[in-house]
């Protein structure tokens, strides 16, 4: 009787969901001595760690919202754009279902850009609701970064088709909000709905950026998104600044031009 194929095997994995049953597949086929399907094994058994791992991670982000499962709906803040030269600053907010475990989901600030397309589009497709809001550089510089970012996040509350019970933010707690709010140190790494918000902030953000640099094109926004790179600081030199940099970040780079 002939052997199954590498690919047959992998198939058998692939459709056997019950750990029983691939702890049997494992002890069967661990005594087949080709060294294509040992190197297999080695392929699912490195796979399913790496599974193993991120379910555990998953649950370490769903610490918060368990802790308070008592509220109806847990709402998660965070924001994007705080530090830039240049461009708004942007606040997500995110009210996901109880149930929900969103595979891969992690502080915006570590994932690809690819990948947080992907999560955005995943965010919007499960959420029971999204909210965002966008305070301009001007008003940045009219009432400083800290006062326009708690005011972007107010934006994005308000923009919520549901009224959460209860806020979980990334490190602040928002004045003029009229509900319990839970500051959390590195929030966006702690907490799912956290991190959530901070996806939807973060390609948001991105996404107008991306935008200003076909209308602006000789700043390159579209690489560093707004940030002080050494070649955006060369261009606002070269070129002065442009009306989406906040005045009041570039004054060490105009060198006593009138802005």
């Amino acid at each position: 009787m002939s052997r199954k194929s590498v690919k047959e095997i992998e198939a058998e994995f692939l459709n056997c969901k019950d750990k029983t049953g691939r702890e049997a597949l494992f002890s069967v086929y661990r005594a087949d001595e080709r060294k294509s399907v040992q190197d297999l094994l080695r392929k699912i058994e490195k796979r399913e760690k790496k599974l193993a791992e991120e379910l555990e991670r998953l649950q370490k982000m769903l610490f918060y919202e368990k802790k308070y499962d008592s509220y109806g709906y847990i709402c998660g803040i965070d924001e994007a754009g705080r530090g830039p030269l240049a461009g708004p600053v942007v606040a997500g907010a995110v009210i996901l279902p109880k149930d929900t475990s969103i595979m891969y989901i992690n502080d915006s600030k570590k994932l690809s850009a690819k990948k947080r397309d992907e999560l955005f589009d995943e965010i919007n497709e499960k959420a029971l609701a999204v909210g965002i809001g966008i305070v301009k550089n001007e008003r940045i510089d009219e009432i400083n970064i800290l006062q326009a970012t708690y005011e972007a996040m107010r934006a994005a509350i308000s923009s919520l088709l549901i009224k959460p019970d209860i806020l979980l933010n990334d490190a602040v707690t928002i004045p003029g909000v009229d509900m319990p709010q839970v500051p959390i140190i590195k929030g966006d790494a702690k907490s799912q709905s956290i991190a959530a918000a901070s996806i939807i902030a973060k390609v948001t953000r991105d996404r107008l950026m991306e935008a200003y640099a076909e209308i602006y094109p000789e700043y390159g926004f579209e690489g560093h998104k707004g940030y002080g790179s050494a070649a955006h600081i060369e261009a606002i030199k070269k070129y002065g600044p442009c009306p989406i940099h906040r005045r009041t970040f570039i004054k060490h780079f105009t060198e006593g031009s009138i802005i």
